[in-house]
């Protein structure tokens, strides 16, 4: 009896039947296959475009809610995720650590599974999780403890459950991981506690650890459970011993170049936000203060973790402005292979895609101050003034002047995911103007502390709006058209061959927009504002439309006069699905 022959029978045998598995190459070609969605960001690439077009322009005004469904209970808090759709079933995940399966007919539960949280727990921006990742015959995410779980898709049994490190420490983990090749590939959060970023593989039938590759210079990486290679040189960008608690957390989700083999995440800021005690120098002095490799896009090589090439956005980064935000691949107007991202910086990059080079950056928001611009290398122009002081300079060496920062640490744009219209050849890019009163407080670090080492108040920059959802040319930098919101947007867009951008925001409005224009083409009012990710896929020949809607994360919470103003916002918790109706397709 063969192999297959056996598994089959033994399926039977304990009352089952042979389940349906999910392979790379099923993950390879998750974009193209339009009956499901089964990566976070509907492909590896991260591009969140769909080449559906039986919804366009002319007739998304007959989409209709098909199903809603309830996170329920008392545990709302935002709601971040990105479904994914497989097998007739959809799968999310809710605040506090919690995965959902819904029957995709009916919008009924078929199964819950509810992380056993302990006390302690210290997630920096509200109780969110971004989503899952799916592989084989399982469904994988993580946990505010700083757990990676693999459950059964059919059941949601615990296949295992294993700890990615110590959440009294501060780690945690709110992102949905990257599979490649049977690896299960996750971050870290936790940069405020003065953690170290890195980045790991798990292999997806035990969850035994592979690799893992720290992204702060000195520490040492690891493959098949042995030490393997430093990252950086020991000291060479950081002083003393700063490396040791120095931050740079992988907080949110890679991206991966199928054509390049190139995994890329990005790392968060350095540790403390107090650039004074990890470098006192100018920028002037080269790069021995930039503190490698925090606030910075790395590519990664999925078998061994190896660093293949880095390209840092800000330097001597003192504001927070890390640099997670995703690296999303696609191919120009002139054919070229390129990386786009959105930093919190406030400045759009586009780097080559075969070793990360520099090709460009515009600035995305109005008003930044830090920086005059970038360079021809990609490094900023820094403005000097406006770098936080040094406390110990003060007159009672405790707190430093305070500055007035464009864009808030909150970001030009922060985690919520842009899309790349493949139709168009331009980025859809959820952003927010406004800046912070900063200044930098003397601070040592403590296990478990928060490590800061700064203040601050985050302030709208102007009376009409906050959140501006922008089209920008990735060849010109060009800003194509703009959607001003008044309160801020912290919600994923996504795009599709039907010439529609879909987004929401926080007053609660799932919208879809002219991907030309930027002209509110049809809109639906979720009760919640929404900060999730929208889907999309074919199901009997019609097109379905999917978010979460349910307001959260880290505007109320560090938003300062920000969050004052839009305090009035109510949260929630539900799945909506939409769908066009076959009979209502071809209607205008």
């Amino acid at each position: 009896m063969n192999r297959f022959v056996a598994a089959v029978v033994a399926a039977l045998l304990a009352g089952g039947s042979a389940q349906a598995q999910v392979t790379e190459e099923m993950l390879a070609n998750d974009q193209a296959s339009t009956g499901d969605v089964l990566t976070n960001g509907m492909g590896r690439d991260l591009q969140r475009y769909s080449p559906l077009d039986i919804l366009n322009r002319d007739n998304v005004k007959n989409l209709v809610p098909v199903w809603a469904f309830s996170l329920g209970g008392e545990k709302q808090r935002g709601q971040e995720t990105q479904p994914l759709i497989y097998d007739g079933m959809m799968y999310i995940t809710g605040s506090y650590s919690r995965l959902y399966a819904i029957d995709l007919a009916t919008g009924n539960e078929v199964w819950q599974y509810d992380a056993r949280l302990p006390e302690g727990i210290l997630p920096c921006c509200d109780v969110i999780n971004r989503g899952a990742a799916i592989y084989g015959d399982k469904i994988y995410f993580g946990t505010l403890d700083a757990r990676m779980v693999a459950l059964n898709l059919k059941t949601g049994d615990v296949v295992w459950n294993r700890k990615i490190d110590d959440y009294k420490a501060g780690y945690s983990y709110t992102a949905a991981p990257l599979i490649v090749d049977g690896k299960v590939i996750h971050g870290v959060s936790g940069g405020e506690f003065g953690i170290v970023g890195r980045v790991d593989a798990l292999d997806a039938e035990t969850g035994e650890r592979i690799w893992s590759r720290p992204v702060i210079e000195g520490h040492m990486g690891e493959l098949n459970g042995q030490p393997s290679t430093m990252t950086g040189t020991l000291n060479a960008t950081w002083p003393g011993d700063m490396w040791k608690t120095g931050g740079g957390a992988t907080w949110l989700g890679g991206s991966y170049d199928i054509e390049t083999d190139t995994i890329v995440f990005g790392t968060g800021n350095p540790a403390p936000w107090n650039s004074w005690l990890r470098n006192a120098g100018t920028p002037t002095e080269g790069n021995a203060g930039d503190n490698l490799y925090a606030a910075s896009r790395l590519g990664l090589d999925p078998d061994t973790g190896e660093i293949k090439w880095y390209f840092q956005t800000t330097p001597r980064e003192g504001w927070d402005y890390d640099g997670v935000n995703e690296v999303v691949a696609y191919t120009d107007r002139a054919g070229n292979k390129r990386w786009a991202t959105a930093d919190r910086n406030g400045f759009f990059y586009v780097l080559n895609r075969e070793d990360g080079a520099f090709v460009s950056a515009v600035p995305f928001v109005r008003d930044i101050t830090w920086a005059s611009g970038i360079d021809e290398t990609g490094r900023p122009i820094f403005v000097e003034e406006n770098r936080p002081s040094d406390p110990a300079a003060s007159a009672d060496g405790q707190k430093g002047e305070t500055i007035f920062a464009v864009p808030s640490f909150l970001g030009g744009k922060n985690w919520m995911p842009m899309a790349f219209s493949q139709r168009t050849g331009n980025f859809y890019v959820p952003s927010n103007e406004w800046g912070m009163d900063l200044w930098n407080e003397a601070i040592t670090y403590k296990q478990g502390a928060a490590y800061l080492g700064a203040g601050f108040t985050i302030k709208p920059l102007f009376e009409d709006y906050i959140g501006s959802l922008k089209a920008i040319d990735p060849d010109t930098g060009e800003i194509k058209w703009e959607y001003r919101n008044p309160a801020p947007l912290w919600g994923g867009v996504m795009a599709t061959a039907g010439g529609l951008v879909f987004t929401g925001t926080p007053e609660g409005l799932f919208l879809a927009l002219d991907d030309e224009t930027g002209e509110v083409l049809w809109s639906f009012q979720t009760g919640s504002g929404i900060v999730g990710q929208p889907v999309t896929w074919e199901q009997d020949g019609e097109q379905y439309v999917a978010v979460v809607s349910g307001w959260g994360g880290a505007v109320p919470l560090w938003g300062g006069e920000v969050a004052n103003k839009v305090n009035y916002l109510n949260q929630g918790g539900m799945v909506w699905t939409f769908k066009l109706p076959k009979q209502l397709a071809s209607a205008n």
